[in-house]
């Protein structure tokens, strides 16, 4: 960790799709989804309005196997990462930008109910982060 800064994310939030399962060519599994977080507000009138936040989110390793096997579309979770920005140039040459949480622990909350039919271990699976000296190839990026 470098000294004097600090990149941490902590969402609790519902998925909104399943996770989408990919794997490295060097066989490392790699999990995209996306999570979406409210927060409310008072306008003037003193009436609530939700506000609706939407975050992509991306693992690797064991906890990528995780999240495909127990995260389903709607399902509460505990996220926890650090922020990555990449960029790219779409087909007309322009410059494009997007925002990752690269999650390092993932939990599943909410009742039992919600799980379905498969039992998730009583404990999140925390691992190191992905190895950062293995490029990705264009068909591993999330976009």
């Amino acid at each position: 960790m470098s000294r004097g800064s600090v990149n941490k994310v902590i969402l609790i939030g519902r998925l909104g799709k399943d996770p989408d399962m990919r794997y490295a060519p060097s066989g490392t599994a790699i999990a995209n989804f996306s999570l979406a977080t409210n927060h409310s507000t008072k306008d003037a009138d003193g009436n609530w309005t939700d506000q609706t936040e939407w975050h992509s989110i991306r693992t690797f390793g064991r906890q990528a196997e995780f999240a495909g096997e127990y995260l389903k579309k709607g399902r509460q979770v505990y996220v926890e990462g650090r922020l990555q920005t990449s960029s790219w140039e779409d087909q007309n040459g322009q410059k494009k930008y997007r925002t990752d949480v690269i999650a390092n622990d993932i939990q599943l909350l909410g009742s039992k109910s919600e799980a379905g039919t498969a039992a998730p271990p009583a404990e999140s699976v925390s691992e190191p982060e992905a190895p950062t000296d293995e490029p990705m190839e264009p068909d591993d990026l999330p976009f």
